[in-house]
């Protein structure tokens, strides 16, 4: 059973999963106390929503980033957890956002998002770029592309393979590849399988389930998709999903649907803990209106069963996290009112930090 370091919410710890209208434990302080576990970090220098987390070399590196009137801001941040310290680093080549991100090795892979178009009115532009960034020399490479433009997707890492699976895209045959909430695209569940060694791709079996904006981290050479949205990539259009699919690359095959994620959302952070899978944060779409979550999970594969954790000091989107260690950062992203909640009072630079022991 999971213990944390410092203890729970009181009201965490007497639900069986967090609640998105849940009251809210206190501002996240300097140091953690029995109400509140999660720790404030030094704040994220260039504070936005649509970022991604990966971690290299005991490390976590923020990428992306979107500004108002969608265009995006191809950040890129390194934190130092030993001095709490940022660094900015070498901007990505092509400014996107919602790639996929994956981190294998000492590298981290950047596969297609959403750029800005050359012309025309503001809009959603898949692309099928491929990138590899060296955090050592804070360069960056093209890759092969893919073969198909998305955006949205995730991507994970199985025995020296990249697979990036899901996302959404333009339709097929359409004139204008361009996306915005009222023309008609496509979710996908196409899953390409990319080969480092020889920088080339190969098509798997396509997820069962469509969607966009989900999480996916591989435990025991299998990938688990959580979540996600269906219906369309723009939060108001889309409706979130719970479902979670396993995929094994051995014999490029999904297994039947496994238990709900207790909280259905998308855009959320999420890392790998001692084969466990933590999800935070996320959008919801209710009511018609953009909301956030607070709500933070574990998936344990082993037993297909979920776990409530402390929730976040306040909803967040699109943020950006990962795990080091016995540790769960979450940064950044934007803050949201919870469901039928007021407006979060979070810092758009706040960075946090939650400590894990067996």
């Amino acid at each position: 059973m999971l213990k944390f370091v410092r203890g729970l919410c009181a009201a965490v710890a007497a639900a069986a999963l967090l609640a998105v209208a849940a009251p809210a434990c206190a501002q996240a302080p300097a140091t953690p106390t029995p109400d509140n576990p999660w720790v404030t970090l030094a704040p994220f220098p260039e504070p936005f929503e649509d970022l991604l987390g990966a971690t290299a070399g005991g490390k976590l590196y923020v990428f992306g980033g979107l500004a108002p009137g969608w265009r995006p801001k191809a950040l890129v941040f390194e934190y130092d957890p030993a001095n709490d310290t940022w660094s900015k680093k070498k901007p990505m080549p092509l400014g996107a956002h919602r790639f996929a991100l994956a981190s294998h090795g000492d590298r981290i892979y950047a596969f297609g998002g959403f750029k800005y178009p050359e012309s025309g009115a503001a809009a959603w532009e898949p692309v099928n770029n491929a990138w590899e960034y060296d955090p050592a020399s804070d360069s960056w490479k093209a890759l092969a592309p893919m073969p198909s433009k998305r955006g949205a997707a995730a991507a994970a890492v199985v025995q020296g393979k990249i697979y990036v699976i899901g996302g959404a895209g333009a339709m097929p045959g359409a004139g204008d590849a361009a996306m915005v909430p009222t023309r008609r695209h496509m979710t996908v569940g196409t899953v390409e399988e990319y080969d480092p060694k020889t920088d080339s791709w190969h098509t798997r079996a396509a997820l069962p389930t469509p969607r966009n904006h989900p999480a996916a981290a591989t435990v025991n050479n299998r990938i688990y998709v959580i979540g996600g949205r269906i219906g369309s990539a723009f939060a108001l259009r889309g409706s979130n999903t719970d479902i979670v699919e396993a995929y094994d690359p051995g014999s490029d095959s999904w297994g039947v649907p496994l238990e709900r994620m207790p909280t259905p959302r998308s855009a959320a952070g999420w890392g790998i803990w001692k084969n466990l899978i933590v999800i935070a944060g996320g959008e919801n779409q209710e009511g018609g209106a953009l909301a956030g979550f607070r709500a933070v999970e574990a998936y344990d594969p082993a037993r297909n069963q979920w776990k409530a954790m402390p929730t976040m000091p306040h909803p967040r989107r699109g943020l950006a996290a990962g795990v080091i260690g016995d540790r769960f950062y979450a940064v950044s992203g934007e803050p949201q009112p919870a469901a039928g909640g007021t407006p979060s009072a979070a810092p758009a630079a706040q960075a946090l930090q939650l400590d894990l022991v067996k």
